[in-house]
């Protein structure tokens, strides 16, 4: 299977780190907070929500980088990184100063130096080209496609791709104006949690041995579609006395209802749609695929959503979820599931792994596949 001057990107090592012990669903609010200062009508509703989002979601059990007694953060986004990073660097058995890219993938940032230039700092490395992508739930895809895409060209000789989530601290009762919150931008609460995933490529002129990636894909198809997950901060920075009076830093999401109007469209979902793109853009062999990694919040969506993806030759089994025993962890969610894959589970030769991704806040859709030759 050899192609002369062609270079192929191996995945080699594998990282996940989770901060603290698994949080039960009833547990939730001795770390998050309870909402007590809402109007009362919304505090209600919030409580009869939390019943309806146990059944929907099917998380038992979440993730948070707090402390349950002093209320402080245990990790941040940097943190959580670093040790994602270099538990994937130890199982491709390669030293941080080896790196030559790393690209960093998470839902919106608003630090100054970026992320990605931080965690190059705290894993040792003097000098690595580097970028930072926050795309919401498709910057890990995206971050993805950049390492694929520059080892394959031969710029690089391997990449650190990494992603992180701290949604928690956008979802603790203190962060919210709890006097103006509305129900929308509650509704996040029990979707998301926090953790960090790592992968490692490396180029390789071999394509046999080993887990390559074999394509990545990605697409906007919201040009014409609303918002459907915001926050409502302008483009520019504002005083942040007056962001907090108004809110503009709740992030909100569209109800059911509304989400489903602009998901689903007369001849089938995006998701369905965009996922046909790129298997018939790449050609991808569906007879050969092993597990189908859906980066969605819920159990209850992804399944509503193989259900669509039977007509292309998906079966239902082929579904992979960890989201019942560690929650959403948002962008880093994909590259946990492909940890766990590598680590826990027996590929053969020929098996491939596929995963797709729609994000609401604009409709961008991505994924990726990896073939084990």
């Amino acid at each position: 299977m050899n192609t002369k001057n062609q270079i192929y990107a191996k995945m080699v090592g594998t990282g996940t780190f989770l901060p603290g012990s698994p949080i039960p669903f009833d547990n939730v609010e001795d770390y998050l907070g309870a909402i007590t200062k809402a109007p009362e009508k919304l505090i209600k509703w919030h409580e009869r929500m939390k019943h309806l989002m146990r059944e929907m979601l099917d998380v038992q059990f979440y993730h948070y980088a707090i402390d349950p007694i002093t209320k402080e953060f245990t990790e941040d986004n940097i943190s959580m990184s670093v040790k994602a990073a270099k538990i994937a660097l130890d199982s491709a058995n390669m030293k941080a100063e080896e790196v030559e890219l790393i690209v960093y993938a998470s839902a919106h940032q608003d630090q100054m130096p970026t992320a990605s230039v931080r965690i190059q700092a705290e894993l040792g490395i003097e000098a690595c080209a580097e970028l930072s992508i926050h795309a919401n739930c498709t910057s890990a895809y995206k971050a993805v496609m950049v390492a694929n895409d520059l080892i394959k060209n031969g710029r690089y000789k391997n990449a650190l791709v990494i992603s992180s989530s701290m949604s928690s601290s956008e979802l603790r009762a203190d962060y919210y104006n709890q006097e103006i919150v509305k129900k929308e931008e509650l509704f996040l609460r029990y979707f998301l949690c926090d953790g960090a995933g790592a992968l490692v490529f490396k180029a390789t002129d071999s394509h046999t041995d080993g887990l390559f990636l074999e394509n990545a894909y990605i697409e906007s198809i919201g040009g014409k579609k609303p918002s459907a997950m915001l926050n409502h901060r302008p483009a520019y920075w504002m005083n942040p006395k007056e962001e907090y009076e108004k809110g503009y830093h709740h992030i909100s999401q569209m109800f059911q209802e509304q989400l489903r109007e602009n998901f689903h469209d007369a001849d089938g979902t995006v998701f369905f749609k965009g996922l046909k793109r790129m298997i018939d853009k790449y050609e991808i062999d569906l007879g050969k695929l092993k597990f189908f990694q859906v980066n969605f919040p819920s159990k209850h969506i992804s399944e509503l959503i193989i259900e669509e993806c039977e007509s292309l030759g998906i079966k239902k089994e082929a579904l992979y979820s960890k989201i019942s025993t560690m929650g959403y962890l948002g962008p880093p969610m994909v590259f946990v599931c492909i940890d766990k894959i590598f680590r826990e589970e027996k590929l053969q030769k020929g098996d491939l792994i596929l995963s797709f991704v729609t994000e609401v806040s604009k409709f961008m859709q991505a994924g990726f596949s990896l073939q084990n030759l």
